[in-house]
């Protein structure tokens, strides 16, 4: 969301009638926490969440029935989330005596969302902190976004799409206003961002007119997810104003994989971005190309919020330092790079998988490169998922060209979105890995070739520990590779025979630009 202007507080007696309900839970045991638009009461296990009596640019709760209605429709949006968290929306009531009593049989004086408490600590921005936020978090992460995405009623897009100017105004405006913030760096990211929208306009509408844009969560941060129960629930969607939240979905998913980067997250960024693209419509993969302009323009909102929550003398210069390194995120995401191909090769066994991850997070701006592995793209174009196991014919060579032309023709759509990919193959024909290169020519992208080695006994006990894999490689398979004929490798040849790490470090060697750990 964008940041708040100056709030308006509502007159006459619903202003004075708040500040009584406010001290009444203050006085009720309950932990309070103030935010520009509600007043969040914790207590046990509950929470209450009250509309603040406030009328803002894009919000109206200036009246009993405006929050009442507002109470409505955040449970609406958010319960099919996270039904676990959203109970209710209960009254505040007036007893005979004056006094005040939740969800009585009184009049309603105020009207508050009742949520399930969970361990603050668990929201995912505190859970980066602590550095915990691994693979599998990660990949339940994206599938918790894609299933928002997937129920998410679909829109029209002209509103979203003429909105997109003004939410990079608003952010300029606001960044002018700091004091000490570097001004070319305002303009370079104004001009960036106004050149990438105006290049990107019929991508935005064709995108709009294929269904993408959706009423999805719309804030979607690291503080906005937590984890109850060992899964992460999406919670806090923007309820005021359904335009705002009203946006393409690559757009909402943005905001997690930007927060996921300024949390030093990157890698944890690139499985959840992934994960989310193996399970979403293909034609994504023809939307890449939006995500720096929509990445670099969500860590601009959270730079406005959080400039604007410095003003506060209870927040202060932590706040402003915050906001400071998301402008200067903003400024980062948006900068061109050109794309990369690298294909990874090698008999099965070899840790082509293992290393295709370990790379695709290193390579180009985040989220980093898509990875497109033979294995899965063999399994869809069977129809089966990607654990079940294929039958021989299914391995015949009419078959395998048909898996490597799929495979090359998904990396030149990847790429001529400008967004870099990794093929995770066996390559094992020098034809195959002649056209992999001509690929990356064609699209003017940078190319490298790895081809990973080690010996039968490594590949042997590494095929046998698999377990849930897309593979259906077997011991018989890999002694049966000793056999094939590679012909010409003039890929950089790779030992793989050592732990992931080790091959991930020889690898980056070979690759110019990369290092272990290392992304812009």
């Amino acid at each position: 969301m964008t940041a708040p202007a100056a709030a308006t507080l509502a007159n006459g007696s619903g202003a004075a009638t708040q500040a009584r309900v406010l001290g009444f839970l203050d006085g009720s045991g309950f932990k309070r926490i103030d935010t520009h638009a509600s007043a969040v009461f914790l207590g046990g296990d509950r929470v209450l969440k009250i509309k603040r009596a406030v009328k803002l640019p894009f919000l109206d709760y200036s009246t009993l029935e405006k929050r009442r209605l507002a109470c409505e429709e955040e449970l609406k949006v958010n319960a099919g989330n996270a039904p676990e968290i959203y109970r209710r929306v209960v009254a505040i009531t007036r007893k005979g005596d004056g006094g005040l009593e939740i969800g009585g049989a009184g009049t309603a004086v105020e009207w508050a969302v009742e949520m399930a408490r969970f361990d603050e600590a668990q929201t995912l921005d505190h859970v980066a902190v602590a550095n915990a936020i691994d693979q599998p978090l990660a990949l339940a992460m994206a599938d918790t976004i894609l299933q928002s995405h997937d129920k998410a009623p679909r829109a029209g897009g002209e509103t979203w799409l003429d909105s997109i100017p003004g939410i990079i105004d608003r952010n300029t405006d606001k960044f002018h206003a700091v004091r000490g913030l570097d001004v070319a760096a305002i303009d370079r990211l104004d001009a960036a961002s106004h050149d990438h929208l105006t290049r990107l306009q019929s991508l935005l509408s064709r995108r709009a007119q294929q269904g993408f844009v959706r009423r999805c969560h719309g804030d979607l941060h690291l503080a906005n997810i937590a984890l109850v129960n060992g899964r992460p629930l999406l919670f806090d969607a923007i309820e005021f104003d359904p335009s705002i939240a009203t946006t393409d979905m690559l757009y909402d998913l943005a905001f997690t994989l930007m927060d996921l980067v300024h949390f030093g997250q990157r890698h944890a960024a690139n499985v959840l971005f992934n994960r989310y693209l193996s399970g979403a419509a293909e034609d994504h993969l023809d939307g890449l190309g939006l995500l720096p302009l929509f990445l670099s323009m969500r860590a601009a909102i959270r730079a406005h919020v959080l400039f604007t929550r410095s003003e506060q003398a209870a927040h202060g210069e932590a706040a402003r330092q915050e906001a400071k390194r998301y402008f200067d995120l903003a400024g980062r995401l948006i900068e061109p790079e050109p794309a990369r191909l690298i294909a990874i090769g090698g008999l099965s066994g070899t840790g082509k998988s293992v290393l295709a991850r370990g790379l695709a997070g290193l390579i180009g701006p985040p989220p980093g490169a898509v990875v497109v592995r033979s294995d899965v793209v063999r399994k869809r174009l069977f129809g089966v998922g990607e654990t079940t196991t294929l039958p021989e014919a299914a391995y015949r060579a009419d078959t395998t060209k048909r898996v490597y032309d799929l495979l090359s023709s998904t990396a030149e759509r990847i790429l001529a979105q400008g967004h870099s990919v990794v093929l995770d193959a066996a390559f094992i024909q020098e034809t195959e890995r002649n056209a992999v290169g001509g690929i990356a020519r064609k699209q003017n992208a940078e190319f490298s070739g790895l081809f990973l080695t080690a010996d039968l006994a490594t590949r042997m006990a590494r095929i046998e520990r698999r377990q849930g894999d897309a593979s259906d490689a077997t011991r018989e398979v890999a002694a049966m590779q000793e056999t094939f004929a590679t012909g010409h490798v003039d890929w950089q040849m790779v030992d793989a025979s050592g732990a992931p790490g080790d091959t991930l470090r020889r690898a980056c060697a070979g690759v110019p630009g990369l290092a272990p750990g290392v992304g812009r």
